[in-house]
């Protein structure tokens, strides 16, 4: 049955071991699990609930994830996807895949906003499914940890079924250092200003822009930023405990690193955080 598409699969299996399928309907939910295990001969759970789902996290730590939404009643997916990837589990980066009956404009956005990776209408192909899992598996997006949000990077959101005003013709190019400085200062800024209201995403957040910082310093041979990045990354590591953290401390690190922000590329940045 799935002959042609062989190759591609075999690439695939490594990421699609572990498998938590997130449905109401036992039929729906059987229908999924019964599809994923004759692509890859996966093991896979299927949660009624979120509820429910959130508890399995821990035991099984899945690679992807699937959740049926419904606007109204049922599974809400977006708020699943936003507790996931703000929880402290193992595979709170995992790929998220949404299924729904009509991907409106309001879902498609809130999904997206709260760190989904993909679509699938139903009724969908197992044609529509490769795709989605090889874009997951195989074409896989930068991870934005900021404050008010957390999930892959918008910027390269894509969804099969919908085709709205979501992209920019500047959303399929590879994001430059330039920007990656640009994009990790906005979020350092934004984190600085969180961290009494969310003192544990900031120190998060803060913790992967100063890494971020220093993979963009190695790359370009910038020692000035190199050192700048290590030293508060030094300072991050030594606050076991989020509330802790000193704000003038902070203050003084993030306004070092906001001298590296070009200037030129800091009207024009999109906000990610």
């Amino acid at each position: 049955m799935f002959k042609d598409d062989g190759k591609l699969i075999e690439r695939m299996v490594p990421a699609l071991q572990r498998v938590l399928v997130i449905d109401p309907s036992p039929a729906g939910g059987r229908m999924l699990a019964d599809i994923m295990r004759s692509l890859t001969h996966c093991q896979v759970w299927v949660a009624p609930s979120a509820g429910k789902a959130m508890e399995l996290l821990k035991a099984i730590d899945p690679q992807i994830i699937f959740i049926e939404h419904a606007e109204r009643g049922g599974v809400d997916g977006i708020e699943f996807t936003r507790r996931l990837r703000r929880s402290e589990a193992a595979c709170r980066q995992a790929p998220v895949v949404m299924i729904l009956a009509q991907p409106t404009a309001a879902a498609v956005l809130g999904a997206r906003d709260a760190g989904v990776h993909e679509f699938l209408r139903k009724p969908f192909t197992t044609g529509d499914l490769l795709k989605r899992l090889e874009a997951v598996t195989l074409r896989p997006r930068d991870w934005v940890e900021a404050v008010t949000y957390v999930g892959p990077d918008r910027r390269r959101f894509n969804s099969g079924d919908y085709t709205g005003p979501l992209k920019r013709r500047s959303d399929a190019r590879a994001t430059p250092e330039k920007s990656r400085i640009t994009q990790a200062v906005k979020i350092l800024k934004s984190a600085a200003g969180a961290l009494q209201s969310d003192p544990v995403q900031a120190l998060r957040a803060m913790k992967a822009q100063g890494a971020d910082l220093q993979s963009v310093a190695v790359k370009t041979g910038d020692m000035k930023l190199a050192g700048a990045s290590a030293d508060f990354q030094r300072y991050l590591a030594t606050v076991a405990d989020p509330r802790r953290l000193d704000p003038a401390q902070v203050a003084f690190h993030v306004a070092a690193l906001s001298a590296f922000m070009p200037a030129e590329s800091a009207p024009a940045a999109r906000r990610v955080a």
